[in-house]
């Protein structure tokens, strides 16, 4: 009967149900551990009793101490009303006056000039610079690749350089071919450049035409390298068919310039060279690639500062090769 007086009188309680702290109630349940706390602190609290200078503001610096913390606890809690709203209406209408304000800025653009700028400047451009690596969105224009792609055991990467000022492909190139049944070669690794888009994902491509020359700056380990460029692709061109010629580097901690006139690139299809040769049409292009294919097994690297292309005065060349149709029709009869 004592007990039962105790517990309808609340002193049982006052005595049993000490202060619960804060950041205990907390990890036991978040949603409810602030208004808990507020209710013990302002409920089940004995009154308070004068005390000492000392004590008072000792217990003074704890109280403010705890209001803060309920206030920060108070904030990180999501109330189920505070969901973000997902709208996939909305997301489609965002997504369409994006590409209508890029082909908005296109059609302006094509009125100001090649590249949106005026016809005389891009007449008198001598060099240019296409591909530069300075950050991650450089490196998100290009693609690589290997034999990993039919059971190869090749690896490449591709990451920024030393300060961010150039990439660097690097991997291991393993010739042993996969062992399918169907594939009788492999060892190869490329790094090939994105086909640019226009607004509603249209393809676009580069206009090299007042340029006769490829001007790369390169740091590799001594290997030779394919340098292959692909034609904006039509209905009846192929995707495996491009126009080829070789990079050699040097070695050494020391940076080369490499220079390519577009009249020795060569006509491949499938890594062949073909018996007709055609000149690559330098209005048409719609992406660059380097290619690994050494057969020596190992690791390595190839360190890219710049992709460009120039005029060279010095150069006079159209076309290099003789077995054309249109050099040499009777060739071709």
């Amino acid at each position: 009967m004592a007990l039962v007086h105790k517990l309808l009188n609340g002193t049982y309680i006052r005595r049993k149900c000490l202060k619960p702290s804060v950041a205990s109630l907390y990890r036991c349940c978040p949603f409810l551990s602030t208004r808990f706390a507020d209710y013990c602190s302002s409920s089940l609290q004995r009154p308070s009793v004068p005390a000492s200078g000392k004590a008072a503001s000792q217990r003074k610096t704890e109280g403010s101490m705890e209001g803060q913390h309920q206030r920060e606890v108070a904030l990180d809690i999501t109330s189920p009303e505070d969901k973000p709203e997902v709208s996939f209406d909305k997301a489609i209408k965002e997504e369409i006056k994006d590409h209508l304000r890029r082909l908005k800025n296109d059609v302006v653009n094509h009125w100001r000039g090649p590249e949106g700028r005026p016809l005389h400047e891009v007449l008198l451009e001598q060099a240019k610079v296409v591909w530069r690596f300075r950050g991650k969105e450089d490196l998100d224009k290009w693609i690589v690749t290997s034999d990993k792609t039919i059971g190869g055991r090749s690896e490449a990467f591709l990451k920024m350089g030393k300060n961010n000022q150039s990439a660097l492909l690097y991997g291991t190139l393993s010739s042993e071919a996969p062992k399918d049944g169907e594939s009788g070669r492999s060892g190869y690794c490329a790094m090939i450049s994105k086909v640019p888009r226009g607004p509603f994902e249209i393809k676009k491509s580069y206009d090299w035409s007042q340029f006769n020359t490829l001007y790369l700056r390169v740091r590799g380990d001594g290997r030779p390298w394919m340098v292959n460029i692909r034609e904006d692709m039509d209905i009846i061109q192929r995707k495996d068919q491009m126009y080829s010629y070789f990079m050699f580097t040097r070695g050494g901690p020391y940076w080369q310039e490499v220079k390519i006139p577009f009249s020795k690139f060569f006509f491949s299809n499938q890594g062949r060279i073909r018996d007709a040769q055609y000149q690559l049409l330098l209005d048409k292009i719609s992406s660059i690639g380097f290619t690994l294919a050494d057969k020596v097994d190992g690791p390595f690297f190839l360190e890219i500062d710049f992709i460009g292309v120039f005029t060279d005065p010095a150069h006079t060349e159209e076309f290099a090769y003789e077995n054309s149709p249109e050099l040499n029709p009777r060739l071709f009869k």
